[in-house]
């Protein structure tokens, strides 16, 4: 499996503004992940604060050729009373998708969350109606496991999603 070109660095302060477009502009965020206006200072306020990476938390930017093309992101998600997961989402500008770049870039989140952490699963789920979503999950080597019903809010209804995952006996040696 090619990783191809896509990396992953940690926010710069540079980022900013891209990733407060890629959270609270509707233009940019496309039709699956606008759920309206939200605290314009949000953004601001995290990277002063960590960064934007923590122990349950983090997001990163993919970049080709070092052209920021949106964001990745995790937190920790509990499965059991002694056991979590990551699970993992992920925003590309406009010019980014329909590429295969965001395959790559989950891809690459994955295998960065295995290597540093001790979690054996990551996770993520993507609305029914975003087949591009799903296709980009599917490319990154994620299992379908099934749907979520009524999963989330958005644009005045309830919305299904499709639930993916990879463990770390899905990886390749």
């Amino acid at each position: 499996m090619d990783d191809g070109p896509v990396t992953l660095r940690p926010v710069r302060e540079s980022d900013l503004g891209l990733l407060e477009a890629l959270t609270n502009d509707p233009e940019t965020v496309g039709e699956h992940q606008w759920f309206g206006w939200h605290d314009p200072g949000y953004v601001r306020r995290l990277w002063r604060e960590n960064g934007m990476l923590t122990t349950d938390n983090g997001m990163l930017v993919p970049t080709l050729d070092e052209r920021p093309l949106g964001l990745v992101s995790w937190h920790r998600t509990r499965t059991g009373p002694h056991t979590y997961c990551w699970n993992i989402g992920m925003v590309l500008l406009p010019e980014a998708r329909g590429h295969g770049l965001g395959a790559q870039a989950q891809r690459q989140l994955v295998r960065y969350l295995f290597a540093h952490t001790q979690f054996n699963r990551v996770e993520a789920s993507t609305e029914a109606g975003n087949r591009a979503g799903q296709r980009s999950l599917e490319k990154a080597g994620f299992t379908r496991e099934g749907i979520l019903r009524g999963f989330d809010f958005r644009d005045g209804q309830w919305r299904d999603h499709i639930l993916y995952s990879v463990i770390r006996s899905d990886l390749p040696l």
